[in-house]
């Protein structure tokens, strides 16, 4: 497993990334970072988990450095941890 890191080392390499790639191709990226997952999603269900966990943690690790890397070029961390917020509030209240 590799070393840790932190979320400002994290961030570091996305803001580097966005720089060197751009914020277009970083978009394109996630674009197809999510459709990857949507594949791995969809043979689990189709074909009854003939997927690798291992392969499942990587779709999920590659969405989530990308979403991380749009709501850096957006600037909209704060605004999305708000909207999570209220969202997994309503969740909370539908499970009650």
């Amino acid at each position: 497993m590799p070393n840790k890191i932190n979320i400002r080392q994290r961030q570091m390499v996305y803001r580097k990334a966005i720089e060197r790639f751009g914020p277009p191709n970083q978009m394109i990226k996630a674009i197809e970072e999510m459709s990857e997952l949507t594949k791995v999603l969809a043979k689990i269900l189709v074909m009854g988990g003939e997927v690798s966990l291992d392969e499942l943690i990587e779709e999920v690790a590659d969405v989530t450095i990308m979403m991380e890397q749009l709501r850096l070029i957006y600037n909209i961390n704060d605004e999305v941890c708000e909207m999570m917020d209220g969202k997994v509030k309503r969740l909370e209240g539908r499970v009650k």
